[in-house]
């Protein structure tokens, strides 16, 4: 990017301007979660793989290219959080080079009307993973080191209703044992990129089969974790995949996708359909069985960390739809 200057410099201001220019850069770079910068590079890769097969310039990109994209991206059956995602990540890219977004256009956003108009918005939320089917989950979970594993991820998951990214970015570092349960620390997450962080409790659970506290010091006690990553692979073998994870340069945490193919799993072993489900089951889970047993709005938004009311609203009608349901009334 370049800079105006209004008097000549030395080379020494020069290099420093340089350096603090590298570093504005790089707090820009940090200031998207990991996940985002992901996603927003592989869907700027589509984007212009897209463009060069159609003879479209990508950067700057015309109203008429993007329109046609989105119009793409529909016609292959993408959701509308989907496409919405892809038109951020070419705003985001054009503005990093200091070009005027194309999604802006009266042409962009009349496509974009069209399009959720023929799709319709409404969320196509995942069912929630009930108290009744964790119960059932924890018991089908074999009898070995990653059932114990499996076991601790789901009940810690559902208890502490965390994001899919925040349970396996846990640490030991950030379990803090209490006469109450487990204080859990979460560094950061989708609402605080920040890291101001928020402190999460665990209470004991009134079986011992279905404690959360419990069950995951057995783990971590059985798997040998006394720091770093709290949940880890198990081989088939029984083995932790610490020592060899690192050896090779990977991060030593699950990826959030295997929480969600762990929730399919169970959730199929118990005969719910697993398409149904996935990682976020067992947040809306918990806010949804604690709206069931009657817990206070303040309550849910206590452990969710949610701080609007809306989405925890969505979840007690869940939970509220055959309670004092009027057409029990009627005598039918």
């Amino acid at each position: 990017m370049a800079i105006q200057l209004h008097r000549t410099v030395t080379v020494e201001v020069s290099t420093e301007i340089e350096q603090l220019t590298a570093g504005t850069e790089e707090f820009q770079r940090q200031s998207r979660i990991a996940s985002t910068q992901k996603a927003y590079k592989s869907d700027w890769e589509a984007f212009t793989t897209w463009c060069d097969r159609l003879g479209y310039s990508a950067l700057p990109a015309a109203p008429q290219a993007v329109s046609n994209y989105l119009t793409h991206l529909s016609q292959q059956g993408r959701r509308v959080s989907t496409i919405a995602r892809h038109m951020a990540s070419i705003s985001f890219a054009h503005r990093a080079k200091g070009l005027p977004s194309p999604i802006e256009s009266e042409y962009v956003r009349s496509t974009w009307k069209g399009i959720r108009h023929q799709q319709g918005v409404a969320a196509k939320q995942k069912a929630p993973i009930l108290t009744e089917h964790l119960r059932r989950m924890v018991q089908v979970a074999p009898d070995n080191l990653r059932g114990l594993r499996d076991r601790a991820l789901l009940l810690v998951g559902f208890a502490g209703a965390f994001r899919r990214s925040e349970l396996v970015a846990l640490d030991v570092e950030d379990l803090e044992m209490t006469q109450e349960g487990i204080t859990i620390t979460i560094r950061r997450s989708k609402t605080d990129q920040e890291g101001y962080g928020r402190k999460v409790g665990i209470p004991y659970g009134s079986r011992p089969e279905t404690c959360p506290v419990r069950t995951l010091q057995e783990w971590l006690k059985q798997a040998d974790i006394a720091s770093g990553a709290v949940f880890r692979r198990v081989d088939k073998a029984g083995r932790v995949g610490v020592v060899v994870i690192k050896k090779e340069g990977k991060d030593e945490h699950l990826s959030d996708r295997t929480v969600a193919r762990i929730v399919k799993h169970y959730a199929e072993a118990i005969g719910l359909p697993s398409e149904s489900y996935a990682g976020h089951s067992l947040r809306s889970g918990l806010a949804t069985s604690a709206a069931k047993a009657g817990a206070s709005m303040h309550s849910i938004m206590n452990q969710t960390g949610h701080k609007g009311e809306a989405m925890v609203r969505r979840y007690i009608r869940y939970a509220s739809l055959y309670h004092d349901n009027a057409a029990t009334y009627v005598g039918l």
